[in-house]
């Protein structure tokens, strides 16, 4: 399986349990693997074989702006499902990380990993 891998990526969006938390627009960081439905990229050196790494990173930018989340693990899933969905990848496995939310603390966050699952006909 060929991954493109996305690294400390940050985002901009409105996430936290207390609605005033929300009210304001914050910085987190995402890691993220993204599985390749195919490896032809690795023959033809085009970039209509392969998933668009800097299409993605605008894709979520844009929709984390537009949303707003209390948990992270419920936007971990939603850019999980966004790039299975609108890029075809197979899997994703993602890293949310929220920086200096507690005292003393460098970031909380959640890793999830998802799968397309294979439904036999």
């Amino acid at each position: 399986m060929d991954i493109i891998f996305l690294s400390e990526v940050k985002v901009e969006t409105h996430l936290g349990v207390p609605e005033w938390e929300r009210l304001t627009a914050q910085t987190i960081i995402l890691d993220i693997e993204i599985a390749m439905p195919h490896s032809s990229s690795c023959q033809t050196d085009e970039i209509d074989d392969t998933i668009d790494y800097g299409v993605v990173v605008s894709r979520i930018r844009q929709t984390l702006s537009e949303r707003s989340f209390k948990l992270v693990e419920a936007l971990a899933e939603h850019v999980c499902q966004l790039i299975m969905q609108e890029f075809g990848a197979p899997w994703v496995k993602i890293k949310v990380a929220k920086p200096g939310i507690l005292p003393g603390l460098k970031a909380l966050g959640v890793v999830i990993e998802r799968r397309k699952s294979t439904n036999p006909t």
